[in-house]
């Protein structure tokens, strides 16, 4: 009786030991799970403060010099905003046709333009001559160069009258006058290299390029400034000539060309100074790459210019003749790849980005006769 009993007991001690370790091993596990939770919270705690402290201005709003500054990074991530702004909605893209067009335009140059009225009148270009459709997405991106100088007068009516047609028009572009410095001989079809170059400095989406005299303003706004499969030429009828093609060839005036285009004929010619020649030689161009020119309907192609004095510094280039005829020797070495060129000034204005050059002198001519 006594060793059955004697089993029994030590079963029952061997069973409460068990339980014993058991609770004690429960006891140990949340112990150290409690404690593990506090560690955490204190660290996020002590993490949180100094942050604040070394970043003071992390929280607050930043007010940056540069319009499209960014915030600099403490080199923390990122709290997720408990309110996310709204996304920029996905615009359709533009229409083919665009709607708002009125057609024939009354185009006049006796009332008095000052650029303040010019500015009014757009209220929706931002600085440097920047638009881009509010309700569409347009296909091409349109840099408008024009090779200038002192002629403020002729600006002031090409912008009163082609902004309101641009934009009508459901462009995306940007106006670009660039300013030959000084008053050498002027040359027109290097500056226009400039203004390709330049343009794509500033913005490398640029793939449809207008380049455009400051004295010719279309009197229709179906004539679409854009680019297609051939090079463009706007300014087929001119009030000069009767509102016809002076010849066949002819490619002056306002003309368009995609970028891809315009490095495939190696740009325009940097050796015309003066008046005259490098129309003929981008025809020449053209035509030696195999592509071909497209017009608009001659109703629609119509412009008027702005009377002026010939520039005393534009005078005929007396080798123009010769040049034109040795476009196919000359291309190759003479274009957008060997223009050279100084910028002295960028500037910004409300209604176009002005830039002013040096681009060299003229050879010396031998005197005729």
């Amino acid at each position: 009786m006594s060793r059955l009993l004697g089993g029994t007991l030590e079963r029952v001690c061997k069973a409460v030991l068990l339980l014993c370790l058991l609770h004690f091993l429960v006891a140990v596990i949340l112990y150290f799970d409690v404690y593990a939770q506090h560690l955490a919270f204190f660290s996020r705690f002590s993490a949180r403060g100094p942050a604040r402290a070394l970043h003071p201005a992390a929280s607050s709003s930043t007010n940056f010099s540069r319009p499209n500054a960014t915030a600099p990074s403490s080199g923390l991530p990122e709290a997720p905003s408990a309110r996310p702004g709204p996304t920029a909605p996905v615009l359709p893209p533009c229409p083919e046709s665009p709607p708002g067009l009125v057609g024939r335009l009354l185009i006049e140059f006796t009332s008095p333009m000052p650029l303040e009225r010019v500015q009014r009148e757009n209220p929706g270009v931002l600085l440097g001559g920047r638009y881009a459709p509010p309700d569409c997405m347009p296909a091409q991106t349109v840099a408008v160069i024009i090779p200038f100088r002192h002629r403020e007068h002729h600006l002031r009516y090409w912008l009163h009258y082609l902004h309101p047609i641009l934009r009508r028009q459901r462009l995306r572009y940007g106006v670009y006058v660039i300013n030959q410095h000084g008053e050498d001989t002027f040359n027109r079809a290097k500056l226009l290299n400039v203004g390709f170059l330049e343009a794509l400095k500033e913005d490398a989406t640029y793939d449809c390029f207008i380049f455009s005299d400051v004295d010719l303003v279309p009197m229709d706004d179906r004539n679409l400034y854009r680019c297609g499969d051939q090079p463009r030429h706007f300014a087929i009828a001119m009030d000069k000539f009767g509102f016809r093609l002076p010849y066949a060839g002819y490619f002056g005036g306002v003309s368009g060309l995609s970028k891809a285009q315009f490095l495939r004929i190696n740009g325009f010619p940097n050796e015309y100074w003066g008046w005259g020649g490098e129309d003929d030689d981008i025809f020449n161009r053209i035509s030696l790459t195999g592509m071909k020119i497209s017009r608009p309907d001659i109703r629609i192609g119509r412009y008027r210019m702005i009377k002026h004095d010939r520039d005393k510094h534009n005078e005929p280039n007396p080798q123009r003749f010769t040049k034109i005829q040795n476009t196919k020797l000359t291309m190759k070495r003479d274009g957008i790849g060997s223009v050279r060129y100084q910028v002295l000034e960028v500037s910004r204005q409300p209604l176009f980005t002005n830039i002013t050059v040096d681009i060299g002198r003229p050879p010396s001519w031998p005197p005729r006769g």
